[in-house]
C-alpha cells in the first residue's frame, strides 16, 4: 500500500512539473498558429472571378502549406468599385496578394495598402492589377492609378506605355526563360504549357530594369501583329519589398498545374520560405470566366 501511495505521489509531481515548465495545450496551440505566416488576398475585379479563384488558393495554403490565409472581397459584389471591407488586417499580414481591376477605394481603405507597401513587406499581383485603380483625372488619389508600376514593375495603367492585349479570341503559349530554369520559383513548373488568357503587351519598357523575367508568353491567333512578352517576373517594390507578378490569371489558366505550382512557389519565395520540394498535388479549380 505504501509503495502504491508513493507511486501516486510521484505521478502527480511529474504531471505538475510538465504543466509548470511549459505552455498549456491551449497556449501551445495559439503559439503554433501565430508562427504561421498570414497571407491576405485582396480581390476586386469585374471580369476574371478572382473572388472565386483566390479562396481556393487560400484554402490550399492552409491545408497543405502551413500558412494562415484571409480573402477580402469587394462588397457587396465584385462590381463594387469603392469598397473592400477588412483591409485593416493588412497591418498583421506577412504577404498580400492583389487581384484588382479599376477600383476607386476611399482614402481610409487605401491607407492600409499604402502602409503595408511602405513597410517593405512582400507583395504578389495578378493580371488586371496592372490597372488595379481607376480614379478620374484630378482626383486626390489619381496617383494610385499607377499602383501596378510602383508595386510590381508593370505599366502604370491600361493603355499606358503601350499596355494592351492581343484579342479575346487569342490565347498564350508559355515557356520558361532558359536563363531562369533553375530559379526556385520555377521548381516543378513545366518548361512549356498553354493558357487560355490573351497575352498582355508590356514591353519594351516593362518589366523595368532590375526585374527578373521568369516566363515568356507567345500569342496564339492574335488579332494584330504580336511580339513575345514576359508573363511572370520578380522585382522589388518602390519600398524594397520582394514582389512577384504574373499577367496570367484567366479562371481557365488556374486549371493548369504549371500555373498552380508557379503561384505556390512564388508565395513561398516572397515569404523567404523554402520552396516546397514535395508538391501537394493539383488543385481542383473550376471557375467560370465572367464576360
Amino acid at each position: 500500500m505504501q509503495i502504491l501511495h508513493l507511486k501516486r505521489i510521484i505521478g502527480l509531481l511529474l504531471i505538475g512539473t510538465m504543466f509548470s515548465c511549459g505552455a498549456s495545450p491551449k497556449q501551445q496551440s495559439t503559439t503554433d498558429v501565430d508562427k504561421k505566416p498570414l497571407v491576405v488576398f485582396v480581390t476586386g475585379d469585374h471580369e476574371y472571378s478572382s473572388e472565386a479563384t483566390m479562396p481556393i488558393l487560400a484554402a490550399e495554403l492552409e491545408k497543405n502549406y502551413n500558412m494562415r490565409a484571409v480573402v477580402l472581397k469587394s462588397a457587396p459584389d465584385h462590381n463594387s468599385e469603392e469598397n473592400i471591407p477588412g483591409l485593416e488586417i493588412l497591418k498583421d499580414a506577412d504577404l498580400v496578394v492583389f487581384y484588382l481591376r479599376w477600383r476607386r477605394l476611399p482614402t481610409d481603405q487605401l491607407k492600409p495598402i499604402d502602409d503595408y507597401l511602405k513597410s517593405g513587406k512582400p507583395a504578389i499581383g495578378f493580371r488586371t492589377t496592372t490597372h488595379g485603380f481607376n480614379f478620374p483625372a484630378g482626383h486626390p488619389s489619381e496617383s494610385w492609378n499607377a499602383f501596378g508600376e510602383f508595386a510590381f514593375g508593370t505599366p502604370p495603367g491600361w493603355g499606358k506605355s503601350g499596355h494592351t492585349h492581343y484579342g479575346h479570341n487569342s490565347s498564350t503559349d508559355v515557356s520558361v526563360i532558359e536563363a531562369q530554369k533553375s530559379n526556385p520559383i520555377l521548381t516543378g513548373v513545366p518548361t512549356a504549357f498553354h493558357v487560355r488568357s490573351w497575352l498582355y503587351h508590356v514591353v519594351p519598357d516593362f518589366p523595368p530594369k532590375g526585374a527578373t523575367a521568369l516566363l515568356m508568353g507567345k500569342a496564339v491567333d492574335p488579332d494584330k501583329t504580336a511580339v513575345d512578352n514576359p508573363v511572370a517576373w520578380t522585382w522589388k517594390t518602390n519600398w524594397g519589398g520582394k514582389s512577384f507578378f504574373t499577367t496570367l490569371g484567366h479562371p481557365d489558366d488556374f486549371k493548369e498545374e504549371g500555373l498552380q505550382r508557379l503561384v505556390i512557389n512564388a508565395i513561398h519565395w516572397t515569404l523567404d520560405k523554402e520552396v516546397p520540394k514535395q508538391w501537394a498535388g493539383k488543385m481542383n479549380i473550376n471557375v467560370p470566366y465572367r464576360q
